[in-house]
């Protein structure tokens, strides 16, 4: 069953294809500018209004998007691009900004299921030091907005190029305490003034 939420993510992730935004994509289209906003979503009851076909037939015609690549869409529930990086390459110079948002030319893309986080970005792991949790080919989704709590996976950018990924015990003004995945490796505490960014993981594929 379609869901109304899949529809609009579909329309959504066309309009940020093409760079445009939902009014944007609207007038591309030759319709009233409001058509696709948020707030004509649901009716003053809170109802879900779905966009009609007419309307959608000419967002397919005008971006060159086919049926199937629209049905496509919302069969991932609005799945997107997001870039992907080798974890070794993470610690390069160029890859992040420094709150920890990729930049650059440099990444791989991949189809993901929307998050509903336009910051999103995978890691693809390599080695075993941060096993069993994370193996060496694993693919973590990485989220540099999302709040960060006690006992959250996370991954650490040192200044000097370090990437960690580990379990956060405790973030304070002094800096961030972290618990090693393998026994094999010491838990580490690294100090504030030596952190670029940290970022929470927010899935992972087994």
């Amino acid at each position: 069953m379609i869901r109304h939420q899949q529809i609009w993510a579909a329309l959504d992730q066309i309009a940020e294809d093409h760079g445009l935004t939902p009014s944007g994509l609207a007038r591309l289209a030759q319709l009233d500018p409001t058509t696709f906003n948020r707030s004509k979503r649901t009716t003053s009851q809170g109802k879900a209004r779905w966009p009609s076909t007419e309307s959608i037939s000419k967002v397919l015609s005008v971006t060159d998007v086919s049926f199937r690549e629209f049905s496509e869409l919302v069969d991932g529930n609005g799945a997107g691009r997001i870039p992907v990086i080798g974890f070794a390459q993470a610690g390069n110079q160029g890859f992040f900004d420094d709150a920890g948002y990729p930049v650059g030319g440099s990444w791989e893309d991949i189809t993901f299921p929307a998050l509903h986080d336009p910051t999103a970005y995978g890691l693809r792991i390599s080695g075993e030091s941060m096993a069993p949790v994370f193996r060496d080919g694993d693919l973590i989704i990485v989220s540099p907005a999302s709040n960060i709590r006690p006992h959250d996976r996370v991954v650490v950018k040192t200044i000097e190029g370090e990437v960690l990924a580990k379990e956060l015990i405790r973030r304070g003004a002094l800096g961030v305490e972290l618990k090693s995945f393998n026994p094999a490796y010491e838990d580490r505490f690294i100090p504030a003034d030596q952190i670029d960014w940290v970022a929470r993981v927010l899935w992972c594929s087994q």
